[in-house]
Parts: structure tokens; C-alpha cells; sequence
């Protein structure tokens, strides 16, 4: 039996319950998720990673969304305020900016216990792209993103945090809000491969990725979470054999109950299974589903947990002095 539950799971508050410390022993949940209700203070904050851990039985690892702007967990004053990355793309000296971003975020990450961030979002932003979407993107072309995102991406593993990218095969033709809605995407194949696929393409390399819950029309009907055709082409054309985790299983872009949604995305290649919202029936009834990872899905996580380094020296105050001049610098008024 594989030791890893084939789910990442999030919990509902800032202390485990009796019951949430029962399921995660029984089911030992490949990683954990948190949100703003989990996070008080630092203390709390390292308390509970490792009372994750220790309920999981292994070192698992515990992400977060820390990308800037509107999708940060962590504020002020736990952690420093971001633009939203497209304001830092559209700046002089963005590949610079995306670096320090990255190193500064996870120095703050590993200090409270994290060390999993759900960055770079390397969907593409088009005039249409939602905006629930449009300013958590690093460009608005495919060379830009791939240059934002291997930046910020150096500046995640040099300071000992695994980046998690998204949301796979690319969500920025979407015009929708997955959270509420299942985008449909009608560009054709051929155009899709040479700007989106290939914007993932040059990240096969990372240890995780996280797939987008739209329809890519021209290809299968179904939501690429669920979908064994676009999940065979991100194993192929886009070449990446990291671990797949789905986006939030609980998002209303997918139909059917939790479980179901689940067991379709196991059954389409999903090696593990997001579920975000803490609720402990949900949970429950999603393990049961899932199970555990398969051979192959469990390598994969032994891949990405040993790619987990410690940081690398830096000095940290230089590069926070060198964030405090991009944003005095970004309040300079235009010239006339």
C-alpha cells in the first residue's frame, strides 16, 4: 500500500480538531492546504503545520497561495503586501522583480513552516481573460511568462519552497470564473500548443503542477481535470511527469458530488486530488473515494519531496531594501 493518501487536503480552522487529527491518521494525506481561516499569528501558524505533519505521519508538505495582489493568505503584518504580478510584468526590470518576489516569499513561508507555494501562474492574459484571472498572470505573451515564471520560480527553490505551477494546460483564454462556471475554450489545437501547452512545456522540469477545471474544445469535451485525452497530452505534448494535482475539487466548474469528481480525476491521470474548504464530511467521503496513490503517482511524490532543499544563503535585507525600491519607484508620478 502506498504511504500517501492521493489527496491534499485543507482544514477548517487555526487549531486541528479531534476529528481532523483522526482522519488525517487514518487516510496520511500526501500534503495540506491553507487559507486565511487557518492563519492568526506566527506561533499558530507553526503550530499547526506541525500538528499537520504529525497527524499525516510524514513529513508532508504544506502549500499556500502566496502569489501577490488579491491572492495572498498571508498579509500585513505576517508577511509583505504584493502588487498583483501583472503590475510587476508590466514594470522595467520584471524578471529581477519576480525573483526577488519569489525569494522574499519563501524565506517568509519557511519561517512560519511552509514550504509549498502555489505560484507561477503561467496562463497567458488576453484582453478577455476573467478578471478573477487576468492580474495574477506574469504576461500578456508567452516569452514573457516563460521569462516572469522561471525568475520567480529560481527565486521559490532557492529559498527552499516547491513551486506548484498553473493552472495546466492554461486557463487564459478563459472567460469564465471556475469558481462558479466551467469556462469553454474554442481556439484550435494548433494555436493552443504553440502558446499555451508551450508556455507549460518549458516548466516539465518543476516537481508539481495544478490542472485547470475548462473545456479545451477542439480537443475533448470534458473539463481537462477530468478529461484522460488532456491528461495524456500533458504527459506527452507538454512532456511533464511531476505530480498533477487537480485545482480545488470543490470549485462549481465541475459537476457531481466531491467523491465523484474525485474518483474521475484519479481515473483521468490526476495523481492527487485539492480539496480546499475544510469540511470534514467532504473530506471524509473524498479519501474513501481516492484512496491512495498508485505506483507510478507515488514516485512522482518522492520525486517532488526530495527536490524539498534547504535555502540558500542570501542576504535578505538587501532584498528587501531592493523590493522597497521597486515600489518607490512604481509611486513615482509620470512625467510630464
Amino acid at each position: 500500500m502506498s504511504r500517501f493518501g492521493a489527496v491534499i487536503l485543507g482544514c477548517a480552522g487555526p487549531v486541528l480538531s479531534d476529528e481532523e487529527i483522526s482522519l488525517f491518521s487514518e487516510t496520511r494525506p500526501f500534503g495540506f492546504i491553507l487559507f486565511d481561516r487557518n492563519l492568526r499569528d506566527a506561533q499558530q501558524i507553526r503550530a499547526l503545520c506541525d500538528g499537520l505533519r504529525a497527524a499525516a505521519g510524514h513529513d508532508a508538505p504544506i502549500f499556500i497561495d502566496q502569489e501577490g495582489g488579491r491572492v495572498q493568505r498571508l498579509r500585513p503584518p505576517l508577511a509583505r503586501g504584493w502588487a498583483p504580478p501583472l503590475e510587476d510584468a508590466e514594470a522595467a526590470e520584471a524578471e529581477r522583480r519576480f525573483y526577488v518576489r519569489g525569494r522574499l516569499i519563501a524565506q517568509e513561508l519557511r519561517a512560519l513552516g511552509i514550504d509549498g507555494n502555489c505560484v507561477p501562474t503561467l496562463d497567458i492574459a488576453r484582453p478577455d481573460t476573467h478578471p478573477v484571472l487576468r492580474n495574477r498572470c506574469y504576461g500578456t505573451d508567452r516569452d514573457s511568462v516563460i521569462r516572469n515564471g522561471r525568475a520567480l520560480v529560481a527565486g521559490c527553490r532557492e529559498g527552499g519552497v516547491l513551486p506548484v505551477m498553473k493552472h495546466m494546460p492554461g486557463h487564459g483564454r478563459g472567460t469564465l470564473d471556475s469558481h462558479l462556471d466551467l469556462p469553454r475554450v474554442s481556439t484550435p489545437k494548433a494555436l493552443l500548443s504553440s502558446e499555451d501547452f508551450a508556455t507549460f512545456a518549458a516548466f516539465a522540469d518543476l516537481p508539481l503542477a495544478m490542472t485547470a477545471h475548462l473545456v479545451f474544445e477542439d480537443i475533448d469535451p470534458r473539463p481537462a481535470t477530468l478529461s484522460p485525452v488532456m491528461i495524456r497530452l500533458i504527459r506527452g505534448e507538454i512532456g511533464f511527469d511531476g505530480v498533477l494535482m487537480t485545482d480545488d475539487i470543490s470549485m462549481q466548474a465541475l459537476s457531481g458530488g466531491v467523491a465523484e469528481r474525485g474518483l474521475a480525476a484519479r481515473a483521468a491521470g490526476c495523481d492527487v486530488i485539492l480539496h480546499c474548504n475544510g469540511d470534514l464530511a467532504e473530506m471524509r467521503a473524498l479519501c474513501e473515494a481516492v484512496g491512495t496513490m498508485d505506483t507510478a503517482a507515488e514516485q512522482r511524490a518522492e520525486r517532488a519531496l526530495a527536490a524539498r532543499t534547504a535555502p540558500q544563503p542570501v542576504d535578505i535585507d538587501a532584498l528587501r531594501a531592493e523590493a522597497d525600491g521597486f515600489f518607490a519607484q512604481d509611486l513615482r508620478p509620470d512625467p510630464a
